[in-house]
């Protein structure tokens, strides 16, 4: 069987910044332990699934897969996708929509610059402490802590605080809890936030642009800032730019997205 494949660095504007995902286009649904061992063979954070579905009310059914499981949301993944089908196979198109195990997801192509429409984590909220061994393991306690349906948001004083992070990811992956959320207001006077996010459950241990991590981080700056636009940048060492749009209860996450590989699975 050979499945069309493609590589792209999302939310960047060049290659090799941004988060790699990697991107199959399928005609029916493989079994989950293919799916699964492709992902496996990608060694990328993510890999998107994609098959058309004409009668259903979304364009697409998507789905997403990390080296060691499947996962309910991921942003730059669907961006990789979206990126995929406006370029190759939808090019007339200026909107899509996917069929998700997080409902309905919908990205806006305006010129380069792609926008997904993601809902609000509904679970924000301020807890006192994190699990046992989770400020040991991350190697310093945030000034506040929220909670959210997947990760933590962890607020520290400073973007020098941030960079400085040096998880011990061992120790955090035991703490077994998903995701770990690092962030501060940013240097730069053109960026509102900064953050850093570890995924060591996931096998991740530190994902270089997290989109779904912003359904989290953008409402709460959102609140802190009193601003529904706001400017995000992902510290890792590829670095990410995110634009959000807060409207009720959905995130809008722009960014952009770059093809860096294009060829064939074989299975």
């Amino acid at each position: 069987m050979q499945i069309p494949f493609y590589q792209i660095d999302a939310f960047t504007d060049k290659a090799f910044g941004g988060n790699p995902a990697a991107v199959c286009i399928l005609e029916d649904w493989l079994e989950d332990h293919t799916l699964q061992n492709i992902a496996v063979e990608n060694n990328l954070a993510e890999t998107a699934f994609l098959i058309k579905t004409p009668l259903s009310d979304c364009d697409y059914s998507l789905r997403w897969f990390t080296p060691g499981c499947e996962v309910d949301l991921c942003g730059h993944a669907t961006l990789a996708a979206a990126k995929v089908l406006f370029d190759h196979y939808e090019k007339s198109a200026k909107a899509l929509s996917f069929s998700s195990r997080s409902g309905p997801l919908h990205v806006m192509r305006y010129g380069d610059k792609l926008e997904l429409d993601f809902p609000v984590d509904p679970n924000i909220r301020r807890i006192d402490a994190l699990p046992a061994g989770a400020v040991e393991a991350l190697g310093k306690a945030p000034d506040v802590i929220m909670l959210g349906v997947r990760d933590h948001l962890l607020v520290y004083k400073d973007q020098t605080t941030v960079t400085a992070l040096k998880p011990d990811f061992h120790a955090l992956k035991a703490v077994g809890h998903n995701g770990f959320v690092a962030t501060a207001l940013g240097d730069d006077p053109a960026i509102d936030f900064v953050s850093r996010c570890f995924f060591p459950s996931f096998n991740i241990n530190e994902d270089p642009v997290t989109g779904s991590a912003h359904c989290l981080s953008g409402p709460y700056w959102s609140a802190i800032l009193g601003k529904k636009t706001l400017r995000a940048r992902q510290i890792s060492d590829r670095v990410g730019d995110l634009w959000l749009r807060l409207e009720g209860e959905r995130i809008h996450i722009a960014g952009y997205a770059q093809d860096v590989i294009k060829g064939f699975f074989y299975i």
